[in-house]
């Protein structure tokens, strides 16, 4: 069981204003127009191509809308933050091979211009948090998938995100490593009342990690579906899988994911 979050503040920290992108002159995204709140976990699904890691990307500063606008804060998100960290799936390329898991959590410190000095307690507390104190000299090539993507996350806690971007980080992990690491997920927003952003293939992990779930249609990828997970908190992998509301929002998703086919090119 995890613990459970602080209640979402008021008022959004993200605002896609009908926000579009075309890349090579094709429309990727097509008026997209949603809230995301402080202290929330929206969690993204939608069929394969509908673009839900290039939404990922303009929350992240690293694509700029071709039309309409996507804020952060009530400013415009042109370029990458600070204060948002992106985990992404592929935690291989993502980390730097020839670092310890300290060297590649003092990266995002360095990056800030963090003091030397300052770092150590800091990186300290960030493997910590991810259940990786013991492992601090060791190299991402003596460590796990898991422990990897662990590893990740531990450097973009070192940002001290406002929002945390997650792009699919446990499509790769076997089925008990990647339970494990939604409820370590749950329990640092507890601790941290970041707001996450988390795209999935995974319906049952939209519904288990969500306060809503956000579904794309495909080409291009606009909203086809926004709904409120009002199940109770903490989330237990056994009993929340359990609930039959649960089970009635993996219906619904399933059935949105199976109608959105029909809308393929």
């Amino acid at each position: 069981m995890n613990p459970v979050a602080a209640t979402p503040a008021p008022g959004p920290l993200y605002q896609f204003r009908n926000a579009g992108l075309s890349l090579g002159g094709k429309l990727i995204l097509d008026d997209i127009a949603i809230d995301i709140r402080k202290g929330e976990i929206v969690c993204i699904v939608g069929a394969s191509g509908c673009g839900k890691t290039t939404l990922l990307r303009l929350a992240g500063g690293l694509f700029r809308p071709s039309t309409g606008s996507v804020l952060f804060e009530g400013t415009p998100m042109t370029a990458p933050r600070q204060d948002v960290a992106i985990v992404f799936q592929d935690y291989g390329r993502a980390l730097l091979p020839w670092r310890t898991a300290t060297g590649n959590v003092s990266l995002a410190l360095e990056a800030a211009k963090v003091p030397a000095r300052d770092r150590g307690p800091r990186i300290a507390a960030c493997l910590a948090k991810v259940g990786l104190g013991g492992h601090a000299d060791k190299y991402p090539t003596q460590m796990s998938g898991g422990m990897q993507q662990r590893l990740q996350i531990a450097r973009c806690l070192a940002q001290d995100p406002q929002a945390l971007l997650m792009d699919e980080p446990f499509g790769a992990l076997d089925a008990m490593t990647r339970q494990s690491l939604q409820d370590e997920v749950l329990a640092l927003h507890a601790e941290t009342a970041a707001t996450i952003v988390f795209v999935t293939h995974d319906l049952e992990e939209a519904i288990y990690l969500g306060d809503r779930v956000v579904g794309l249609l495909p080409h291009p990828g606009r909203v086809g579906i926004d709904i409120d997970i009002r199940l109770p908190r903490p989330r237990n992998q056994l009993a929340t899988r359990e609930d039959p509301e649960f089970l009635r929002l993996r219906r619904v998703l399933f059935d949105f994911i199976e109608k959105s086919e029909g809308h393929r090119a």
